[in-house]
């Protein structure tokens, strides 16, 4: 959320600066310019009657020493009237402040200057590329055909549990998903410094409010119901473990020796991916359910464009491990998402689509998530609270990863190659067709 006395006071920057992202999200500052007004008003005329009332008091004081009762009494009276007049101008500034909160919850963070301009994802320029295309004798095929054929992975079962874009994976397909997720958590602990978290995978409302979710994308929510009637306090299943890393520290005052703060998370992911019906209908790119390695840094403001290149490069790490060809793109400003300032995306080759798809947002938010959340630190000891800087990163998704090296590994004959820094774990060097049902 955007700091309300800042967009008071510099409203017209502010929707040129959102105007960048598109027209819609500079619409979103309709109706705060009234409110700005009313609200340097009402600030005003409440330190005037404040500045009155505190006169009228000192006069009183000295009144009270007197022997002019009836001075005494209509001072006394006057300060009464000043105090309820007050106290009505304040209730009105708290009102109005918090219908400001409200609009400024479904207004987007501002793109960083070094943000490119554009549109959309076509926009979006390539930063670097890592490593070759994979070339083939044969016609690479698509993942769901690899996985159907070698008996791993099941799409119709899942859709008779529990409906559309919902998979079931078996034997070495399932262990691959347990390795690739083995490998991460590794690699991010051991040695890029995380703290590794086994966070809840349901959240209140608040925990999406300090994120940025809600109330702006509430229908791609997965929301529970509780069995009593009586509690209205519903749950919801975590989109990305970005929601409860981060809140992590809400309402909390941490201390400048103690950032950077890193943590990394496995979780099950749940997105109703409301709108995206007809795209990637078919396979594992899409999905209800799906797993992620996520990343989470909480810095000081003076770092944070350093520690976006820091995060993105450890992301990047898990790609080059595995061998997995791939790019870097800068997303522009109509590409960027809600709570963003500055995103890269990390896109994997997948040879059957002959395209790029993303693996991975590593994006930092400056102190907009740190704002709705109220996550703070001294930048001193004893020094006023400041608010700290966020930034998160998939480290990867598993899914997607699962995807690119079923791709990129697959070999003529139908089995796929296990990459190397997996094969310990899975206990071989390649994927075969499983036997039995």
């Amino acid at each position: 959320m955007l700091d309300a006395r800042t967009v008071a006071e510099n409203l017209d920057e502010i929707r040129r600066s959102l105007g960048r992202r598109s027209d819609a999200a500079g619409q979103t500052l309709d109706g705060l310019t009234e409110l700005a007004r009313r609200r340097i008003e009402l600030i005003t005329a409440t330190e005037q009657l404040q500045a009155r009332r505190n006169t009228a008091n000192q006069e009183m004081t000295q009144l009270a020493k007197g022997a002019d009762k009836a001075a005494f009494q209509v001072r006394r009276e006057e300060l009464k009237t000043l105090s309820d007049e007050v106290k009505r101008l304040e209730s009105q500034l708290n009102e109005l402040l918090a219908e400001m909160e409200q609009r400024l919850l479904l207004v987007p963070n501002l793109p960083h200057e070094s943000v490119p301009d554009g549109h959309g994802s076509e926009e979006n320029p390539v930063v670097r590329i890592w490593g070759e295309k994979p070339n083939y004798d044969f016609e690479p095929k698509p993942h769901w055909d690899l996985g159907a054929a070698l008996k791993i992975l099941d799409f119709e079962r899942a859709a008779k549990i529990s409906g559309a874009r919902f998979s079931v994976l078996y034997g070495q397909g399932a262990r691959l998903e347990r390795a690739i997720c083995h490998f991460m958590l590794d690699l991010h602990t051991c040695e890029h410094g995380y703290l590794e978290v086994y966070p809840p995978y349901m959240v209140k409302a608040s925990a999406l409010r300090g994120t940025g979710q809600l109330p702006k994308f509430e229908e791609d929510l997965f929301k529970t119901q509780r069995n009593d009637p009586a509690d209205t306090a519903a749950l919801y299943l975590i989109p990305t473990a970005e929601v409860p890393l981060t809140n992590l520290h809400a309402e909390e005052i941490l201390e400048a020796a103690q950032l950077p703060l890193a943590y990394t998370a496995y979780t099950p992911c749940f997105r109703s991916e409301a709108g995206s019906y007809g795209k990637d209908v078919r396979g594992l790119i899409r999905q209800h359910q799906f797993d992620k390695v996520e990343l989470v840094r909480f810095v000081a403001p003076e770092d944070a464009e350093a520690q976006l290149e820091l995060l993105t490069g450890h992301a990047e790490v898990v790609l080059q491990r595995l061998g997995l060809h791939y790019r870097v793109v800068s997303l522009c400003a109509g590409d960027l998402g809600n709570s963003a300032t500055k995103t890269y995306d990390l896109e994997v080759w997948l040879p059957s689509q002959q395209a790029y798809r993303e693996i991975s947002s590593c994006s930092w938010f400056t102190d907009y998530q740190a704002r709705r959340a109220q996550i703070r630190y001294r930048p001193q000891p004893k020094a006023k609270p400041k608010f700290v800087h966020t930034l998160n990163g998939s480290g990867l998704a598993i899914g997607r990863t699962w995807v690119a090296i079923a791709e990129q590994y697959q070999n003529a004959d139908g089995t796929i190659t296990v990459p190397e820094p997996l094969r310990s774990f899975m206990g071989t060097d390649r994927i075969v067709a499983r036997e039995g049902l």
